[in-house]
This record gives structure tokens, sequence and C-alpha cells, in this order.
């Protein structure tokens, strides 16, 4: 584990805890990420200028797990700034003064945080960079431990919430996969469980296909997965304008449409256009015939909307070239094959007065 070094100005002798963190930031923080922060101002203050992610999670009777989700947090809130190297190793963190504005005090300036986003990187690294990890199954001791951390303890009541009923064995063994493998915060966790649940689905298993979804997608915010499922359902509402359904698609129909979102890449626009084709063809929501136009597109490397329209003039310019076939070559057969003969009016006048004398 590599050696981080701690940079800082206006360093006292004492730890200073600033006002405006007391204020501002620590009533909404979780205990252990203000237990972080604290350490790191004590570090300052009495000059340990060097330690370890697994020195702080010794020192805090932690996990380097939290640890890292308390500065990712502190990030977010824009108190520290982390360096790294190439190896995403955390190098180096800088804490800066910060003014007691908010109180009313501008001669007492303090030590604070400021985080930029490179630590956002490092966790989804986690996720984009390989596959997630398979499930396994805790024991009763790892339970324990995990489910004492403050953060997991939030997070389980609320999905207790969001589930209307106590959690199961089975429950807790997914909650703690997503936060322990798939890194998962707990802001994320709940709001997996409020989005499925939105969609009258609780199952334990289509939490954790969401879940998976979403790890491999680099999805590892709440803010992500957020504009994830408001693009998807615009996705859904498009398609159902177009369609004129009033429902919420069905698992083959969302799998189709997913299908020309995810692997077609194609704009709303894109859809529903095809959607429209669709209804004046059959007169009816048709998402498999729907599918087979945009799949021709897609084919045809469709990209937006003037390259369907190149491909309509293209069609009709088709259409008007081809020659049409003449009438005694189209039906050409053994009957006609032989040289036709040629009739005269003197013929025709001989063949009416054999008429009119046969029938005489």
């Amino acid at each position: 584990m590599n050696t981080i070094s701690l940079h800082a100005v206006g360093v006292s002798d004492v730890t200073i805890v600033p006002n405006t963190f007391i204020d501002k930031y620590m009533p909404s923080a979780n205990g252990a990420y203000v237990k972080v922060y604290l350490f790191l101002l004590r570090s300052f203050c009495t000059n340990n200028f060097e330690f370890t992610i697994s020195s702080i999670a010794d020192h805090l009777d932690n996990t380097e797990k939290d640890i890292i989700r308390a500065l990712n947090y502190w990030e977010k809130q824009e108190l520290i700034k982390i360096e790294r190297n190439t190896q995403k190793e955390i190098t180096a963190i800088h804490m800066i003064k910060l003014n007691n504005s908010d109180n009313g005090s501008s001669d007492d300036n303090v030590i604070a945080d400021e985080i930029d986003s490179e630590l956002d990187e490092i966790a989804v690294s986690i996720h984009t960079k390989k596959d997630p990890v398979a499930r396994q199954r805790y024991s009763q001791k790892k339970i324990t431990e995990l489910t004492g951390n403050d953060e997991i303890k939030w997070a389980m009541h609320i999905v207790e919430i969001y589930l209307d009923r106590p959690l199961k064995p089975m429950d807790i063994q997914l909650i703690l996969y997503l936060y322990e493998e798939l890194n998962f915060s707990a802001e994320l966790i709940m709001y997996l469980y409020e989005y499925c649940v939105s969609r009258n689905k609780k199952s334990p298993s289509y939490i954790e296909a969401v879940a998976l979804t979403w790890a491999k997608d680099g999805i590892d915010t709440e803010e992500k997965a957020r504009e994830a499922t408001v693009a998807y359902n615009e996705h859904f509402n498009s398609v159902n304008k177009a369609f004129g359904l009033n429902r919420a698609p069905g698992q083959i129909e969302r799998q189709y449409i997913t299908k020309w979102v995810e692997v077609f890449s194609f704009t709303d626009d894109i859809i529903t256009e095809a959607c429209n084709r669709t209804i004046l063809r059959t007169q009816k929501p048709d998402f498999k015939y729907a599918d087979k136009i945009l799949e021709t597109w897609f084919k045809k490397g469709v990209k937006n909307m003037a390259d369907i329209t190149k491909l309509d003039e293209e069609f009709a310019k088709g259409k008007s070239d081809t020659k049409v076939t003449p009438i005694n070559k189209q039906y050409s057969n053994k009957f006609n094959q032989f040289p036709q003969r040629t009739y005269t009016a003197k013929d025709y006048a001989e063949l009416e007065k054999k008429l009119i004398n046969k029938g005489l």
C-alpha cells in the first residue's frame, strides 16, 4: 500500500473543528464520514503528514472501502482535494482554509477540504474496467460486522420501508453484496430499491439484475442512476405516444425498445418515425414490424432523419426507373411461340360473308 502525503495551509498546533463544518456539513453527514474528516484534521494539526488508507481504517476500526466512501462523500461536499498516480492510488490530500462567513466571523480562518472529480474516476473504474464480482454468501459473523456500519444500517431501514415488510435473509445478503462487491453507496442502494418498487418489482432477482446492469454501465452514483432511468422513461413515452398506448410497455416491448436504443443507438425521432410508419402500414401498434423497419435502417447505416430521407428518395427513384415488360413478352408461352398470320381487309370481308351465309 502506497504512502499518502498531506499538505495544508495555516496548520495549527491544536485540532480545530471549523464552525462551518459543524453547522453546515456535520448534521447531514454519516457518523463514519465525520470520523474520517476529524481524523484528517487531527493528522494535519499534529504534523502526521504520512499514512495509508489501511492505517486510517485500522485506527478508526473500519474497512478500507468505508474510508474511500467517506472521502468520496467529502468530495461531493467539496471539502477536500485528492491527487492520485497512474495506478489510481491516492497520493496526496489537500486541505485549504475556509472562512466562517456563515457564522458572521470573517477573521476566523479554519481548515476545510475540497475534492475534485478524480476519486469518482476511481469508483467508476471498479465497475467499468471489469465485470461485476460474482455473488457470495456472507457468514453471520460477516453480516454482523457489516451491518454495524451506520450507513448500511440506514440503507437497510429505508429498504424495509420501500418493501413494506421486514428484511429477509436473502434481502440482507443482496444489500451487502451491492455495498461490498458492487461498491454501491447507500444512496444508490436506496434509489435502486425505490426505482424497482415504483415498477412493482420487489423480487431480489429482479433488483439484482437491475443492479448488475447499472454496474456494467458504470452507473455508480444516485445522480447517474436517476439520469439513466429518466432517459429510458423518455424513450418509453415516445414509443407510447407514437403507438397511441395508454399503458406501460410490457416486458417484450421493453426489450424491443432497449434494443433500439442500446444496440441500434437510435434517437427518439428515428424510433418514432418507425412507429408512425408501422401504424400506417399495419393499422396497429406492432413492435415486431417496427423492429424490422429499424433493423433495416440499422443495416443501411442510418444515423439521423436525413439518412432516412435519402433512403426514401433512392427507393422512389428505383421504382420509377423500372422498365415495364411488354405484354406479348410477359405472357409468352408455348401456345403463342409460333409465327402469327397477318389478316387483310379482304380476308375479314370473306370471313364475314361466310358467317352470314352460314346463318341463313
